[in-house]
């Protein structure tokens, strides 16, 4: 007679595809939501929800509200990844995803502060709350769903997907940003057609739902649960924290130079220069959507290459790259030199930042067993965006304001954490 262990493959190449596929389609939705608010908040949101203090204030009030997304997703994995550890990774993807659409549509609905007064920037915070929380518990169940289902040896490229969501959503909510200009002009998008992508995410929130309906629970938590006879224990974040407490801090350091690099690229860099440098906004739009596309095939490469060369080579030479980057592609802004800044834009945004998140699914997930690592690796990695990425904009924003307008400060905040990713990963043991 077979054991029940022996009912559960360890893998299967129609369940990693579909897997993959699956946390694809979600980090889309996530990541157009999520980012589109950051896009929008450093053109519109200032004078739309903050009208009564001045431009600087208000910018620094948008970029606030951007951050306050980050505070909110650590509790989103530690209540996603709880329930995804006992329940499965499944039945909470399909909630995830059903919170960022549906918040973000409402954001798109929301009157300004001309209309309803104080209560606009109030339900705006409660609305991006409510992202980051949704968003907080996607990419640990996505990212265990993709790894937990591939094939030996392929983990970082069948996970990729999860990245190259971000790309595709970038690109999307760019795209969207930038046609509605073309198309109303300036004028209007800063009164009312602002509110088009954020309606219209629901489009994408249908489709996700549409993929999702059907997918199989990953591959390595159904064999856990065989072995287990499913004895989940009570509190698998507690589990996670009191067996590997050195992982949190690697996984923090590890994301600097991502989340540094993106979001003074694609958010700070697009009000930085449209304010203080006089350049057209369709500058930044445009590196956004370059970007978004190149990752698409960046990111999968470098996921391939990590996958034969190892995982820790891969963050050292990103954190290398993007701290070399720094300085040069804030003197291209300053001369205005459009080659230049297209290509240290790349060098931070598709180099550097690719060559790290290109192994961070498969290299924070082995961080921890697979009982409690929902909501370790989620957990994990959503702390870290507090840390090294959800007030980036608005960081950066107070050192120029700080500074009158001078960049210096900001170049030395991105090269610093660039080099903490670098020398966090070289600390490793060899993977």
């Amino acid at each position: 007679m077979k054991s029940a262990v022996a009912e559960v493959p360890l893998y299967s190449n129609k369940r990693a595809q579909r897997a993959a596929l699956s946390s694809f389609m979600g980090a889309v939705v996530d990541w157009y939501d999520f980012l589109l608010y950051g896009i929008v908040a450093a053109l519109v949101f200032n004078h739309q929800f903050f009208p009564n203090i001045s431009p600087a204030m208000g910018t620094l009030a948008a970029f606030a509200t951007f951050g306050i997304g980050f505070l909110f997703r650590p509790l989103g994995g530690v209540v996603f990844g709880h329930f995804g550890d006992k329940l499965g990774r499944k039945k909470m993807l399909v909630l995830t995803v059903f919170l960022m659409g549906g918040s973000t549509v409402l954001i798109g609905l929301l009157p300004n502060f001309e209309a309803i007064g104080w209560a606009a920037p109030v339900l705006l915070v409660m609305l991006r709350a409510i992202q980051g929380f949704a968003v907080g518990g996607e990419w640990g169940g996505a990212a265990l769903m993709a790894v937990e289902s591939a094939p030996p040896g392929k983990k970082a490229f069948y996970s990729s997907g999860v990245q190259v969501g971000y790309g595709v959503g970038l690109m999307l909510a760019t795209s969207s940003v930038s046609l509605i200009i073309y198309f109303f002009g300036n004028e209007a998008f800063h009164q009312w057609a602002w509110r088009i992508p954020f309606v219209a995410s629901v489009v994408l929130l249908l489709v996700a739902l549409w993929i999702r309906r059907n997918q199989q629970e990953s591959t390595e938590f159904e064999q856990t649960m065989v072995n287990t006879q499913k004895q989940v224990r009570r509190m698998p974040i507690i589990e996670a924290v009191a067996r590997h407490p050195k992982a949190f801090l690697y996984i923090i350091a590890l994301r600097f130079a991502e989340l540094l690099t993106m979001y003074l690229v694609t958010n700070f860099a697009l009000n930085y220069s449209t304010v203080h440098l006089g350049m057209s906004s369709s500058v930044f739009l445009n590196i956004g959507l370059l970007v978004g596309a190149v990752s698409c095939v960046s990111i999968p490469l470098f996921a391939k290459i990590a996958d034969h060369y190892g995982y820790r080579r891969m963050c050292v030479g990103g954190g290398i790259i993007g701290a070399l980057s720094a300085v040069p592609f804030f003197l291209a802004m300053e001369q205005g030199n459009l080659f230049l800044i297209y290509l240290f834009a790349i060098l931070l945004a598709n180099i550097a930042h690719d060559m790290v998140v290109s192994v961070h699914q498969p290299l924070f997930t082995e961080f921890f067993g697979t009982a409690y690592r929902y909501s370790g690796a989620g957990v994990g990695y959503q702390v870290a965006s507090i840390v090294g990425g959800g007030f980036t904009p608005f960081i950066a924003a107070a050192l120029v304001t700080w500074y009158d307008g001078a960049w210096y400060p900001v170049a030395i905040y991105l090269m610093v954490g660039c080099l903490l990713t670098a020398l966090a990963a070289a600390s490793m043991q060899r993977n």
